[in-house]
């Protein structure tokens, strides 16, 4: 039997810098049969240790349609992070997972999708966001929102370029604040709504980014015309084991990396409640 607190070696084989201080990590697991029947769902997130520091919970920013990434996005924010932002192409990380629930992709088949992304909170939701794009015509109208501080602080740049030009998605990026060479919109996300074809019946929002971002952005989606069952978010309270062992995560009867990290906000209020 495997013994789920116990890592499996993974080797560093691709980094993108996204900003000055989060860094894309590409792995591939050193035993080829780990390779093989590794499976995740959007949303889920995996246990990464850095040997001597320790290990940490990150989301999986890669999509299950593309087996042969597994990538996470991490932002310095700390010793841990610190030590795994140091090392290079071929260094060994630990990787326990996947863990969580996950996105419900069956649920979102043939739904109008909106995407409504802040700052870091963008690599939860690009596993599902590629998971759709890969599968195109499962789904209805896809809209993607994503906004941050600064433009030198929007990640996956490529990406956002690539989104922009597709056809068969409405993309919309903007910054609180303007720097030289910025032509895009300036505004927080909320202020793209008024922008963008909203669909309230026939839509599925999927939110993720700054607690008083996701607050703000609810409330206007609630106020458009979108259920609390129709607005998915992601949580991160204190998760450590994985497994819902530790308690450092548990917010009532529920444990967030368990029974989480994916919440509908109708299910986020009656733990906040």
């Amino acid at each position: 039997m495997n013994d789920v607190f116990l890592p499996d070696l993974a080797c560093l084989t691709g980094l993108c810098d996204e900003t000055p201080d989060t860094r894309t990590f590409r792995l591939r697991f050193r035993d080829s049969s780990k390779v093989k029947d590794f499976r995740f769902l959007p949303g889920q997130f995996i246990e990464l240790s850095v040997f001597g520091y320790g290990e940490a919970p990150f989301c999986i920013a890669s999509s299950p349609t593309r087996p042969e990434a597994l990538e996470t996005t991490v932002r310095r924010t700390g010793q841990l992070t610190d030590a795994l932002h140091q090392l290079g192409e071929g260094n060994e990380v630990g990787v326990r997972g996947p863990f969580g629930n996950g996105f419900d992709v069956a649920a979102a088949e043939g739904k109008d999708l909106l995407f409504v992304a802040g700052g870091i909170g963008l690599p939860p939701l690009r596993s599902l966001i590629w998971n759709v794009l890969d599968e195109r015509s499962r789904f209805g109208k896809v809209t993607i929102l994503y906004g941050a501080r600064t433009p030198a602080d929007l990640v996956y740049k490529r990406e956002l370029d690539e989104w922009g030009k597709r056809s068969d998605v409405e993309f919309r990026v903007t910054a609180d604040s303007a720097q030289p060479g910025w032509s895009g919109a300036v505004g927080v996300v909320p202020t793209l709504f008024r922008k963008v074809d909203l669909r309230p019946k026939t839509s599925l929002a999927y939110v993720c980014g700054p607690p008083i971002m996701i607050k703000i952005v609810v409330q206007d989606l609630v106020a458009l015309g979108f259920k609390e069952e129709a607005i998915i978010s992601t949580l991160e309270r204190m998760m450590q084991c994985g497994i819902g062992k530790c308690n450092h995560c548990a917010i009532g009867h529920r444990y967030v990396c368990r029974d989480g990290p994916v919440f509908s906000y109708g299910q986020i209020k009656e733990l906040v409640d």
